[in-house]
């Protein structure tokens, strides 16, 4: 075994009771690891219609082959359930140590089964693994959490925990990891929360085996070579993701209030310079994952005032949405939040969009004051600060919030000022901006997406994805005309991005394909047969993605967008006048894909991947 270790951790929470698996070679091969892996389980072992939140739910944490080896930002694991936000699947991905730390332990994964009756955590230290009691630790913020698991374990141990929204079974909540490390979307928080498990703390003495070590060593510097795409290299490495923010308005695809507009006045108040005044200098302020030559995070610091703290972050998703979704140009109010979404362990993402539509709710006098607990509008960071911690703790207001903007918007009789695919919240790219990016979208198997489509960086950053989709093809953002067989093959290039291990920045950097597949081939001995083999293995994924969305209950229905942004162009900023063309683009995807005209995997794109009988 290359690669992979080739066992996984079996936890049974109602049992109280652990055991370690060998993993069958051909089903790594097949999936890969990482969101390949967790999708494999998940549709051999869940029925897709459970409860999400209730016990017949697992949640797998998978590594892929390239985590903790030598290949540059090999640091990431994917966990994989049924997610309580869109009822579909989830796969939300982190960096940090904690991957690394599991695989040094000796495990490729941890499946984790059925409810404990009473707070737990699990201590994995190499082959000893033990159920522990969490009472203690129920109710407290991940910061506390983990000091105090690490001072009951082993200090280099490595923790991923939840907060109190996790505990609280928040729609959005997040499983957070090294301390501000998330795997933010979908949901994943409250799963583990309703399983009653407050952390997984592991330690691990051994390595891992490459296949062909001089050749995987000649590929990872190659492959540090070919990483210097300026934008990631020298802008990302110089101030993290904040600078994005001043780009997305440059362009006009920065949503502004709730998505009602593509450009914000106050965007460079809180953008790349405004929160490099607050970043720390000096060693251990910027913050690298296992391996990373990048370093894209930050630790900052408020000094004074009433939003004073102290973290990781902000990045440019949380600049986005508790920012200019929401109206807020203070960026230390911002910041404020960044902090309290880290300590809760909430999805910044998802957190920040809920709360915008709750002020356009508001504004539109939809919500009594009686429910909001006062006035609530736009721009008022003081408030979103507030917010987030009665979202975390599901008090007042905060209970409605807590369940997503879609179920908050339904509840008020408007769910079209619910910005959402598939019930999740976009992110900080308005589709208006792009065709190819609006099409990603909305076919993306866990709901509004950026980091499972990342067509914008071809449409909007002229970066070419490795040479998959080179900057000269269909680069006009507004264009129709191939769109669908771009997004359909980034989506599949994505897939294997999210199963190797390795960071997407640093891919997004390297200018070749061909140097990540001879990083995967030298690793594990596979041998991929090229670009489209390679390609064919994350289109498999993908599709076995789709049929536990079609078990789950999901339909083409599901493949759109919200009324806004299908209606109502931008009368203003660089995207103005343009509108998705899902109704030209949706049957050119579904055929490019090989799905029938309802959005279904054919017999025959079934055989094509050895899918027969995938289904439940």
């Amino acid at each position: 075994m290359a690669g992979w270790i080739g066992r996984l951790l079996r936890v049974d929470l109602a049992a109280g009771t652990t055991r370690t698996e060998s993993i069958d070679t051909a089903v790594l091969e097949r999936a890969i690891g990482g969101r390949g892996l967790g999708i494999h389980y998940l549709l051999s072992e869940v029925d897709p219609t459970v409860d999400p939140l209730g016990p017949h739910n697992k949640l797998v944490f998978a590594t892929g082959p390239l985590t903790a080896t030598s290949a540059p930002a090999s640091s990431r694991y994917t966990l994989v359930t049924k997610s309580p936000l869109t009822g579909g699947i989830a796969n939300s991905n982190s960096g940090g140590y904690f991957g690394a730390e599991l695989k040094f332990a000796g495990y490729d994964a941890i499946i984790v089964e059925n409810t404990s009756p009473r707070p737990v955590y699990l201590w994995i230290d190499d082959d000893r693994v033990e159920i522990r009691d969490a009472g203690d630790l129920w109710g407290r913020a991940v910061s506390d959490t983990t000091e105090l698991l690490l001072a009951e374990t082993d200090e280099e141990a490595k923790v991923a925990c939840i907060g109190p929204a996790g505990e609280n079974l928040v729609r959005f909540a997040a499983v957070m990891n090294d301390g501000g490390r998330a795997a933010g979307r979908s949901g994943v928080g409250a799963v583990m929360g309703s399983k009653r498990l407050k952390a997984i703390v592991v330690r691990g003495s051994g390595g891992v085996r490459v296949a062909d070590p001089a050749g995987f060593q000649a590929a990872v510097r190659a492959a540090r070579e070919e990483f210097k795409d300026p934008f990631m290299s020298i802008t990302v490495g110089e101030y993290g993701t904040s600078d994005v923010v001043e780009f997305a308005d440059e362009v006009g695809l920065l949503p502004t209030r709730n998505f009602q507009q593509g450009t914000f006045e106050g965007a460079a108040a809180i953008g790349g310079t405004a929160v490099s005044r607050y970043n720390l200098k000096g060693v251990g302020k910027t913050k690298a994952c296992f391996g990373c030559p990048l370093a894209c995070g930050r630790v900052t610091q408020v000094k004074s005032g009433p939003f004073k703290g102290r973290g990781e972050g902000p990045e440019y998703e949380t600049l986005g949405s508790l920012g200019a979704v929401c109206g807020v140009d203070d960026v230390e109010a911002i910041m404020k939040s960044n902090y309290i979404c880290n300590e809760m362990g909430l999805d910044t993402i998802s957190a920040g969009v809920t709360i915008a539509c709750a002020m356009e709710l508001s504004e539109r006098g939809l919500v009594p004051e009686s429910d909001s607990g006062g006035p609530l509008g736009f721009g008022d960071g003081a408030a979103v600060v507030e917010l987030l911690e009665k979202i975390a703790r599901r008090e007042g207001f905060g209970d409605s919030l807590a369940e997503g903007s879609y179920r908050l918007a339904e509840r008020y009789g408007h769910p079209e000022l619910s910005m959402t695919v598939k019930k999740q919240e976009f992110p900080n790219y308005d589709p208006r901006g792009g065709q190819g990016f609006a099409l990603g979208y909305a076919t993306s198997n866990r709901g509004a997406c950026h980091i499972r489509q990342e067509v914008h960086c071809v449409e909007f950053f002229g970066i070419s994805l490795l040479g998959i989709v080179e900057t000269g093809e269909n680069l006009d953002r507004f264009a129709v005309e191939g769109k669908a067989e771009v997004a359909k093959k980034i989506q599949d290039f994505y897939c294997m991005i999210d199963s190797s291990g390795i960071c997407n920045f640093i891919v997004i950097g390297m200018p070749d394909v061909r140097v990540f597949i001879d990083l995967m081939e030298k690793a594990t001995g596979l041998s991929f047969g090229g670009e489209a083999g390679f390609l064919a293995a994350g289109e498999r994924i993908f599709n076995q993605e789709r049929l536990f969305n079609l078990g789950a209950g999901l339909t083409a229905a599901d493949d759109t967008l919200p009324k806004r942004m299908l209606e109502t162009p931008f009368t203003a900023g660089a995207s103005k006048g343009n509108l998705p063309r899902l109704d030209i683009l949706l049957p050119q995807y579904y055929e490019a894909r090989g799905w029938d005209t309802h959005g279904r995997p054919t017999e025959a794109k079934l055989a094509a991947l050895d899918l027969e009988g995938a289904t439940r």
